[in-house]
């Protein structure tokens, strides 16, 4: 298995650097990614675009030579020594200029991070085993087709999910996903809490007990065609929680009910009850 892994870590970086290195190259706002950098400040300002474009070329033949047969194990020994330069100059950037961007996967302008030099540290990692090779990636791959390809798809994600400049492409869909799948703004019912706090802020009940509220919405959650709507109050002096039955079917302000719930005993203080809907269900008011 160790002998497997180790022929695909040249792929792995050569796929890498080839990446890196089209960002370099083809770049058209090179100059602006550059000037983000701490080369700059490192090169001088006439040097600093040369060699950004330089690094590219280098990672373009390297990655080339990574990825054709036949294997050498210089290949992957100059992929190691890239790679701990990448390392190094990471951690140099994040110190000397911890809002440097990276330049490096992308031209996007992101401060480099831990995760940054993480990347580094496993791309050192994978040019290191690759040095172990004894066979090139292709028989690795055509002796254990389905083996290698989850090595190959685990050790990818990694690199893109240690990249922070490629969080706009992978991470950000996912998360707009979520919050489509989720509504974490919607009780169970479906219904924004903004509709029920703006129903319960026009009902009679509200307006008698609001001198009494310390806080905005603490906590809510659905029951039987209701939504209780808890507030953190103050009543006779007691630390209270004021809770709010609004009804969900439809708007209706009238209908809305509170009760002045005890924090310390958990005994009804007050209890304010208005015109139920004529299709709505029973409400009984449980102290929270």
């Amino acid at each position: 298995m160790i002998e497997m892994i180790a022929a695909l870590q040249p792929l792995v970086v050569g796929v890498v650097l080839l990446w890196s290195a089209r960002v370099k190259l083809l770049n058209r706002h090179a100059a602006a990614t550059v000037e983000r950098s701490v080369l700059t400040r490192l090169l001088g300002q006439r040097r600093a675009l040369p060699a950004y474009r330089l690094l590219g070329g280098v990672e373009l033949a390297l990655g080339a030579l990574l990825l054709l047969p036949p294997v050498l194990a210089l290949e992957a020994v100059a992929a190691t020594v890239l790679a701990v330069g990448f390392l190094g100059y990471l951690g140099y950037a994040r110190r000397a200029a911890p809002t440097s961007s990276c330049g490096c996967l992308s031209a996007q302008a992101t401060p480099i991070s831990g995760r940054s030099l993480v990347r580094a540290g496993v791309l050192v990692a994978a040019g290191g085993l690759g040095t172990l090779a004894t066979g090139g990636w292709l028989a690795a791959l055509a002796g254990r087709p389905v083996a290698g390809a989850v090595v190959l798809l685990v050790e990818l994600a990694a690199v893109v999910a240690l990249s922070p400049e490629l969080d706009r492409a992978w991470l950000l869909p996912l998360r707009q996903l979520r919050v489509r799948l989720t509504h974490p703004l919607r009780g169970g019912s479906g219904v924004p809490l903004l509709a029920s706090v703006q129903q319960l802020q026009l009902s009679e009940a509200y307006r008698r007990v609001a001198p009494l509220l310390r806080s905005d919405v603490r906590e809510h959650w659905d029951d039987g065609g209701w939504r209780f709507v808890g507030h953190a109050a103050r009543y006779q002096g007691r630390a209270v929680t004021a809770v709010f039955a609004v009804p969900l079917v439809e708007p209706a302000p009238e209908s809305v009910r509170v009760a002045v719930v005890d924090d310390a005993t958990g005994h009804t203080l007050l209890s304010l009850a208005g015109q139920p809907p004529a299709a709505g269900p029973h409400l009984t008011v449980v102290p929270a």
